[in-house]
């Protein structure tokens, strides 16, 4: 079995606080094409998605990026599209808040992947170079098998992007799917 694990696309990431801007709107209809398909084919899919509070000045990004993703706001709705699948669905999809860039940091997710037999994480969402590559790492120590979209991610910095890539397939073994057919970087 295989689950769809869809990093942080919510409006501050794509929009909004802290934005990837106009890459991450490109990948908007993929990633809700990709959400679809996998529930469709009775596939997990989750929505890992940062959780920050206002006033938290202990946590360790509060020096190092703008406030984004605050709790009770619409800056950590999933941005578009996919916020209506996931409404539609969410009786099957599992929404997992996370504090950390890894969506293994401090969650329940590798217990939940555990349970249902999950050995293949597919990951889209963003940012590529940051909470999905620590989450990819965090996976391949694990020992999960990866796939990347990669026209289902995106960075605000396009070199961390383009270097993402390359580590996900060089380094942690993952195979690279566009549209549906792998890649080689």
């Amino acid at each position: 079995m295989r689950a769809l694990i869809v990093i942080d696309y919510t409006v501050d990431f794509v929009v909004g606080k802290l934005p990837c801007g106009q890459q991450a709107l490109d990948i908007e209809e993929r990633i809700t094409e990709l959400a679809e398909s996998f529930e469709a084919a009775g596939d997990w899919v989750v929505m890992a998605v940062d959780l920050h509070d206002q006033e938290d000045r202990f946590h360790p990004e509060y020096r190092l990026f703008p406030l984004h993703n605050i709790r009770g706001t619409e800056g950590r709705s999933l941005y578009g599209k996919l916020d209506g699948v996931y409404k539609q669905h969410q009786d099957r999809m599992y929404w997992m808040d996370k504090t950390r860039y890894s969506a293994f940091c401090g969650t329940n997710l590798e217990l939940q992947l555990r349970a249902r037999g999950i050995q293949e994480l597919h990951l889209v969402g963003v940012c590529t170079d940051i909470c999905i590559l620590h989450t990819a790492v965090d996976a391949y120590n694990k020992g999960f098998s990866l796939v990347v979209h990669t026209d289902a991610v995106a960075s605000f910095n396009p070199l961390g992007h383009d270097w993402a890539l390359g580590h996900f397939q060089n380094t942690l073994g993952a195979t690279l799917f566009k549209e549906n057919q792998p890649v080689r970087i």
